[in-house]
C-alpha cells in the first residue's frame, strides 16, 4: 500500500509538470489553431536563462520572474517574425517552422551553455516530508509545484472564460475574419497567445529541471507526454489538459513502478489510442462538429 501511495503522489507531481506544458499547447491551439512543437525548446531556453541569472547571484524568485518575462518576449518575437509568415502558406508550414524553431533553440543552447548535464536549484527541499517517522511520499518541492500549477491554471481559466481579452483571443482563433470586422486586432491576439504559452512553458521548464536536470533537449520527453495529455483532455480545454496530464503522470508512474520504466513510453501510446478510439475529440473538448 505504501508503494502504491508513493507512486500515486510521484505520478501526480510529474503530471502537474506535464500539465503546464500541455496548457501551453492548448493556449497556442486556442489562439492560432497551431500545435506548437517548439514548446519544449522554448521552455528549456528560458530555464537556461533562469539558471544563468541564479549563477550570477540573482535571487531564485526574481530569476524565476525574469525568465518568465524573457519567455513572454521570446514567444511574441517568434510569432511575429516566423509563425505569422508561415501562416500565409499551407497548414503544414506552421508545423514545419515550429519544428525548425525547436531544433534551432536546442542547437543554440548547446553552443551557448554546452551540452553537459547541470543542476538547477529547486529552492524547496526534494526530501520527502516525514510525520511521526513515516514518509508521506511528497516533498516541499511537490507542494510548490502544486501551488504554482494551480495558480497558473486558475489565472488562465479566468482569462479565457471571464475576461473580454480572453473572449477576443478565442474569437480570433475560431473566426478571424469576423473578428476583424468587429474591430478585434487579430494579429495582436495571436501574438499574445504565443507569448502566454511561452511564459507557461518557462514555468514548466523551471519546475521540471530540478528533477530531470538541465541540458539542451531535457524537455523533449516532457513535450511528448504533455502533447498526449493535451490530446486526451481535448486541445481546446485547459482543465482537460490538467486532467489528461494527471492521468498520464499517474498512469506512467504506476506502469514504471510495477512493470518497469521501459514500458512507460508504450504505455503512454496505449492510453492515447484508447482515448482516441473512445472519444476522438478528447474527453473535455467543447468543440462541436461543423456542418456545411
Amino acid at each position: 500500500m505504501t508503494k502504491l501511495i508513493t507512486l500515486l503522489l510521484i505520478g501526480a507531481s510529474n503530471g502537474l509538470i506535464y500539465a503546464v506544458v500541455a496548457i501551453g499547447l492548448v493556449l497556442i491551439w486556442r489562439s492560432t489553431r497551431v500545435v506548437n512543437f517548439a514548446q519544449a525548446a522554448m521552455a528549456m531556453f528560458s530555464t537556461y536563462i533562469a539558471a544563468s541569472l541564479i549563477d550570477r547571484k540573482v535571487p531564485y524568485f526574481l530569476a524565476f520572474i525574469l525568465a518568465i518575462v524573457f519567455a513572454f518576449i521570446m514567444g511574441s518575437v517568434i510569432e511575429r517574425t516566423l509563425m505569422r509568415q508561415a501562416a500565409k502558406g499551407t497548414p503544414i508550414s506552421s508545423v514545419i517552422v515550429a519544428v525548425g524553431v525547436l531544433i534551432t533553440l536546442e542547437a543554440l543552447a548547446g553552443v551557448i551553455w554546452g551540452a553537459n548535464l547541470r543542476n538547477f536549484p529547486s529552492h524547496f527541499s526534494l526530501v520527502e516530508i516525514k510525520t511521526g517517522g513515516v514518509k508521506l511520499g511528497i516533498s516541499p518541492f511537490d507542494i510548490y509545484i502544486f501551488v504554482a500549477v494551480l495558480v497558473l491554471l486558475l489565472a488562465l481559466v479566468y482569462l479565457f472564460q471571464y475576461t473580454k481579452l480572453g473572449m477576443m483571443m478565442r474569437a480570433s482563433a475560431f473566426a478571424p475574419e469576423v473578428s476583424r470586422l468587429l474591430g478585434i486586432r487579430v494579429g495582436r491576439m495571436l501574438t499574445l497567445g504565443w507569448a502566454l504559452a511561452s511564459a507557461a512553458g518557462a514555468v514548466a521548464g523551471m519546475l521540471a529541471a530540478p528533477r530531470v536536470f538541465l541540458f539542451p533537449n531535457n524537455m523533449d520527453a516532457v513535450l511528448v507526454f504533455a502533447f498526449t495529455a493535451a490530446i486526451i483532455g481535448g486541445l481546446d480545454s485547459p482543465v482537460g489538459a490538467l486532467i489528461g496530464a494527471l492521468v498520464m503522470g499517474i498512469s506512467l508512474s504506476l506502469i514504471g513502478g510495477y512493470l518497469g520504466s521501459d514500458l512507460e513510453n508504450p504505455g503512454a501510446f496505449v492510453i492515447l489510442v484508447v482515448v482516441l478510439m473512445a472519444r476522438p475529440q478528447g474527453i473535455f473538448s467543447s468543440i462541436a462538429e461543423r456542418r456545411v
